[in-house]
């Protein structure tokens, strides 16, 4: 609007950044665009002031014409927020009916009351609040005027002053191209690392100094300009802040005498720019804006901020500006949590997953907060009733009532809680769930008469102390109202919910879900009696499931057999009550007994091997659950012997722990025992373990140069011991007869030579000692361990003079059965390596042969399945001799062999040393059927063939 003398030329290039108020993105934008035709005509008057002038267009004509006639006037570009305050305040009426000259658009006045409601000036029904009011009478754009309402409340007028002056001007720091880094340098001094806004404070105290202390005002100017400072805008700065001092001070403000906190300031700041925050996007990168604003604006921060890499997850701007990229300048980082102290009138709250919690005793839900699309907070736990009282109250029936989760000190909740509790053990022992009543009709009875506004335990438990005072049993439900009919044959005779097994008390469970590891009866067995579960008993279950399982026993038998029991039903309830009270107590096999049954009523003959065993539901076998001393499970299952192979050791290590407790048993275990000097050895002991009465079983036990009385609590584990302890003894007892035996028995060093000749033996007997030695106990085995033992001093006595006269003699025959068997053994590598062409079958002779000759084997080997050795040597050798003529034949009677012979032992390896007699016979009708399949001619004691023992595997696998 100057006029410039001389001017005579003026370049139009047809452009102007013209500043507009986006009323979608709330931002003021400084964009180029085209001008009107009307400032077109102004800037080429601006070559014409003083005589005629040339104004070059850098656009056509008939784009001129194009253009508008005129710019938008200023209502049309900018928030009308103060212009809503100020008519509101004057009474003008709606701001929607005023006549103006050029009208503003709806979306521009719903903008201007969008932010008079952001700043808290008006109400939901548009009209002004007290603060509001308080607006209007000052003149300041509506979003300074809030900042210093919240300063005079937050004692902190002396620092906002000097911002919201320093806000209403021009920048007084002053960035030249020519000298942008001397510029930042330089500004540098005067910055905040947390706030921008902090830094005008700082400056406004420097270029206070400044002018306190000047020498003239020339040496001012050039000082101020040297620091990059405006002195111009800071003219301005100053007369702004002069204004709004005498405002604050006609107001009679307090205005601080002592520095306000960082959080004081910015909560006065951010009570006037609650739509310009953002948060900090954790995924942004460097191409991105990092931060999210408002209404999902994303911006970055100016880069001449100090804060472009220093900023906190939150921060407020003054302005958010729109040029190349939408910035925020003049930044500050603040707490989230401010943002619910001054914004908590726009904050909308949603509440999710509403719960009851027991020990706040109501309803809480998890409430989020979010300001313009922006989370707030989250997951903060909140009292739900106050929100919605029917859903918290639904909820304390629900969960706190129906499941028993609410503190009550009223008997009425342990009263249904236990009779709920009852029927649904019913349901599992009958095995099916349509008895209990279901949660809807229990939750009915609680609706019917709680009232409706009770919705927490403490409002529910004054309820209901009033309430009992005249009905004290008005909560209390009756077993007709929680079953739906009876659960008909479920009684406790039938379903007991204990067992007592060799005087240990132990409790049984039920369960109801197919396919559970828990479905079907669980044994709970203490760690100590796990060796004296008796896996017969537990093939019987319990008198409730045994009808069911004899009827599917029945339905696996062939048809030719089972037509002779049909109906299966009726046959399957006739046998558990022919067997009347035998069924809790059994005294044989399940299977035994019902191939009796069968061939009784029906005359059929059944086999064990008839039923399938496999065929039968995991429910009607017992599960069992091992507990150690504190109740904590260590293992479940349904294999017995499984079990006692993983946890048998510790059975017994706790059970001879508890034995030693006892001080009647303990004074006859541990004494040291060279001779049969005590009376009778019992075959039962009595433990006191609290009120139970535990029956263990004694036993010599061999303890190298004497013996010792030890208790165990599996009476194969006893019996295998005692052997053992009593060879020893005999060996202590008979020293002279063995010295002399073993004089007689130095013959065996040839044999021992010639054993070195087959790897096997080899391994197996390793020096003459060991041999001679073997010989020995297997002698006194044969002699001093005919059953029956000896069980009292004159047995043994007895035995020992008998042993006397034999042992000599049954020496020489073991002897000779040695010599015979390396004989026969030490033919075989010879025809081995001949056969090296041939390396399967000779790889499978050599596992034989180690399955033959395992260490110690001539002790460990019964008598009666030693004396077969030389015939399955021979039978080994005539394989060998013709593996040549036939190898496909040797091949497969080979293959034949194995698929009986891994599956076996591979179970033998889970059992991990625990013995099972049919485990041991089935290894030796593998040997059987060795000879049977390759040299027929040494014939078998017994019929063995690949089919006859596949049935026997199928069967000891059930």
């Amino acid at each position: 609007s100057l006029t410039v003398p001389g001017i005579r030329y003026v370049v139009d290039t047809g452009l102007a950044r013209v500043k507009r108020y986006s009323y979608r993105n709330k931002v003021e934008q400084l964009q180029v665009e085209p001008i009107s035709q009307a400032a077109a005509n102004q800037r080429a008057g601006r070559c014409g002031r003083v005589a005629s002038g040339i104004c070059i267009r850098l656009y056509d004509e008939l784009d001129f014409a194009k253009r508008p006639r005129f710019t938008d006037p200023e209502i049309l570009r900018s928030s009308l927020a103060g212009v809503i305050l100020r008519m509101k305040s004057l009474g003008l009426g709606d701001v929607r009916a005023f006549p103006f000259v050029e009208p503003p658009p709806a979306r521009a006045i719903a903008d201007g009351y969008d932010l008079l409601a952001e700043l808290a000036a008006i109400d939901e029904d548009n009209e002004l609040t007290a603060i509001g009011s308080e607006l209007a009478r000052l003149p300041l754009d509506p979003r300074i005027g809030r900042m210093l309402l919240a300063a005079r409340d937050n004692q902190a007028l002396a620092e906002v002053s000097i911002i919201a002056a320093a806000l209403s001007v021009q920048d007084p720091r002053e960035r030249p191209i020519e000298a942008q880094q001397a510029a930042d340098q330089a500004h540098r001094r005067h910055a905040d690392e947390k706030s921008d806004f902090l830094s005008f404070v700082k400056l406004w105290h420097f270029v206070s100094e400044r002018i306190e202390h000047k020498k003239s005002n020339r040496r001012l100017t050039d000082d101020l300009k040297s620091n990059f400072i405006s002195p111009r805008r800071v003219r301005e700065w100053k007369d702004v802040y002069g204004q709004l001092h005498a405002i604050v001070v006609e107001a009679g403000w307090r205005i601080n005498t002592s520095p306000a906190t960082f959080e004081q300031v910015h909560l006065a700041l951010l009570a006037g720019l609650l739509g310009n925050v953002g948060f900090k996007t954790l995924d942004a990168d460097y191409r991105e804006p990092p931060y999210v604003g408002a209404r999902g604006i994303k911006f970055f921060i100016w880069p001449g901020s100090p804060l472009v890499k220093k900023a906190g997850r939150w921060v407020m701007a003054a302005e958010l500006v729109e040029t190349s990229r939408l910035f925020g300048r003049c930044v500050a980082t603040i707490e989230p949590q401010w943002l619910e102290r001054v914004g908590a009138h726009l904050l909308k709250k949603s509440w999710t997953d509403p719960h009851w919690e027991k020990r706040a005793g109501q309803a809480m839900a998890f409430e989020r907060a979010a300001l313009y699309g922006m989370t707030v907070y989250a997951q903060r736990r909140v009292p739900f009733g106050a929100r919605d009282p029917a859903a918290a109250r639904e909820l304390m029936i629900r969960e706190g009532l129906v499941e028993g989760e609410i503190e009550t000190r009223g008997s009425f909740l342990a009263h249904n809680r236990r009779l709920v509790q009852e029927i649904r053990e019913l349901e599992h022992k009958a095995r099916r769930q349509d008895v209990l009543v279901n949660d809807e009709m229990i939750f009915g009875f609680y609706d019917r008469l709680i009232p409706a506004d009770v919705h927490s335990a403490a409002g529910f438990e004054r309820w209901r102390v009033e309430v009992e005072k005249t009905n004290p049993k008005l909560l209390h439900l009756s077993r007709d109202e929680l079953m739906r009919h009876e659960a008909a044959g479920v009684t406790t005779d039938l379903f007991p919910k204990q067992w007592t097994l060799r005087g240990t008390t132990m409790a049984l469970t039920y369960h109801f879900e197919p396919g559970s590891p828990r479905d079907g009866v669980t044994l709970t067995v203490p760690l100590f009696a796990l060796n004296q579960v008796d896996p017969q008993r537990c093939e019987w279950l319990v008198p409730g499931m045994l009808k069911e399982k004899v009827h599917l026993l029945l339905k696996s038998l062939p048809q030719k057999l089972r037509r002779h029991c049909v109906p299966l039903p009726e046959y399957a309830a006739g046998f558990v009550e022919r067997l009347g009270d035998r069924v809790a107590e059994p005294d044989r096999p399940l299977l035994d007994a019902l191939i009796a049954d069968v061939r009784e009523q029906a005359t059929v003959v059944c086999r064990a091997e008839d039923f399938k065993l496999e065929q039968l539901p995991a429910h009607l076998t017992m599960n069992f659950k091992v507990i150690d001393d504190n109740g904590r499970q260590l293992a479940m299952g349904r294999s017995l012997p499984q079990l006692r192979a993983e946890l048998g050791l510790q059975a017994q290590q706790s059970f001879q722990s508890l034995a030693q407790k006892d001080a009647q048993v303990a004074t006859a275990l541990g004494e040291t025992v060279t001779d049969w000097d005590f009376d009778e050895l019992p075959e039962l002991l009595e433990i006191r373990r609290g009120g139970q009465t535990l029956i263990g079983h004694p036993a010599l036990v061999d303890r190298g140069d004497h013996c010792a009385i030890e208790v165990f609590d599996d009476p194969d584990e006893a019996r295998a011991a005692h052997r053992d302890g009593l060879r020893r003894l005999f060996r202590l007892q008979l020293r002279e007869q063995v010295k002399f035996l073993e004089k007689g028995l130095n013959t065996l060093q040839t044999t021992q030579m010639q054993a070195r000749t087959v790897p096997a033996l080899a391994a197996a007997l390793p020096g003459f000692e060991e041999l001679r030695d073997q010989v020995v106990t297997a002698a006194i085995d044969r002699v001093c361990l005919v059953e029956p033992w000896p069980k009292d001093r004159a047995g043994f006595a007895a035995r020992k003079a008998e042993a006397r006269g034999k042992l000599n003699l049954i020496a020489q025959e073991v002897a000779r059965l040695v010599t015979t068997i390396v004989k026969e053994a030490a033919a075989l590598p010879k025809k081995l390596h001949g056969l090296k062409a041939f390396p399967a079958a000779v790889a499978d002779v050599e596992q034989q042969l180690a399955c033959l000759f395992p260490r110690g084997f001539f002790v460990a080997t019964p008598a009666a399945q030693l004396a077969h050795y030389p015939r399955y040597l021979k039978a080994i050798g005539a394989r060998l001799d013709r593996v040549k003529t036939d190898p496909a034949r040797d091949q497969q009677r080979m293959n034949e062999i194995s698929a009986l012979q891994t599956p076996f032992l591979r179970e033998l390896a889970a059992r991990k040393g625990v013995a099972d007699p049919r485990l041991d016979e089935f290894r030796w009708l593998l040997e059987e059927l060795r000879v049977s399949l390759f040299a027929q001619e040494l014939r078998t004691p017994m019929p063995v063939s690949v089919k006859r023992l596949a049935k026997v595997w199928e069967s000891l696998r059930r």
